[in-house]
């Protein structure tokens, strides 16, 4: 009996856009639809399609119920905060590997994160920017030098520029504990190196959640492009990251809401 064509395009879809090493079918079909393992058959077709997908794209299947996706490395993402999101998500956008940079809050709980709320500068949050990106083509290294020497400047206390409070300070919102191990050690190559004629600020928040930004916000550097803001403040940016990284630097950003 065939493998019903939409859970063979289904699985076919997640292995190359999810990918992971290794990958439990039910635990990952649960977390987003666990009500389909309420039916068995539609488990075991899941499964199915899984092992067909597998070799159709050339992966191994690791045996049983547990598929190991060999050659495939998953996504992975980093939460920026380092003064007006507009800037920092702009420059991301034009870092080739980045998959997306999505303008947001971080460091504050959902109920106030909202702009208006988080403009206050009493809510713990930080506007910030989750970059997610392809491990194969940018490394962590390589966007934290962005992060340090074009996205902002981290001797900044609780501003940036002409912005100033505490949702506008430098921090890094690492998603796990050896994400912050790596951008703790740079940070002290960065001071032993005495990069910075002043002492670096930086903020290393674990353990926060990423809460999107409103859709006005997303984008905002490509949508005006000649707003004084940005003008000033984000576009030489945009320059630096051109001249210092021309390897990493591409011209077609990668926009928030072209990909709605």
């Amino acid at each position: 009996d065939a493998i019903a064509q939409d859970t063979l395009a289904m699985a076919i879809n997640d292995i190359i856009t999810v990918g992971a090493t290794p990958v439990s079918v039910q635990a990952y079909w649960a977390a987003g639809s666990s009500a389909w393992f309420d039916d068995k058959q539609r488990a075991h077709d899941l499964v199915r399609g899984w092992k067909a997908a597998c070799d159709l794209c050339g992966v191994s299947w690791g045996g049983g119920e547990t598929p190991t996706l060999k050659g495939i490395v998953a996504p992975e993402t980093i939460v920026l905060a380092g003064g007006c999101f507009w800037g920092v998500q702009g420059v991301f956008q034009r870092v080739k590997g980045v998959t997306a940079a999505v303008s947001g809050y971080a460091g504050g709980m959902s109920s106030t994160a909202d702009y208006e709320k988080v403009s206050t500068g009493d809510t713990g949050h930080a506007e910030s920017v989750k970059v997610t990106y392809d491990p194969k083509q940018v490394s962590l290294g390589a966007l934290l030098q962005i992060y340090f020497s074009v996205a902002h400047d981290p001797t900044q206390l609780n501003r940036q520029g002409p912005d100033i409070g505490s949702q506008y300070r430098s921090a890094v919102f690492p998603i796990n504990e050896d994400q912050a191990k790596v951008v703790k050690a740079y940070i002290a190559q960065l001071n032993q190196a005495r990069v910075f004629p002043g002492a670096i600020v930086t903020k290393i928040e674990p353990d926060k959640s990423f809460y999107p930004a409103e859709d006005y916000h997303q984008d905002y550097l490509t949508l005006n492009p000649r707003q004084p803001y940005i003008v000033y403040n984000d576009l030489p940016k945009i320059a630096d990251l051109k001249r210092i990284f021309p390897d990493l630097y591409r011209d077609k950003p990668v926009l928030v809401m072209a990909a709605l």
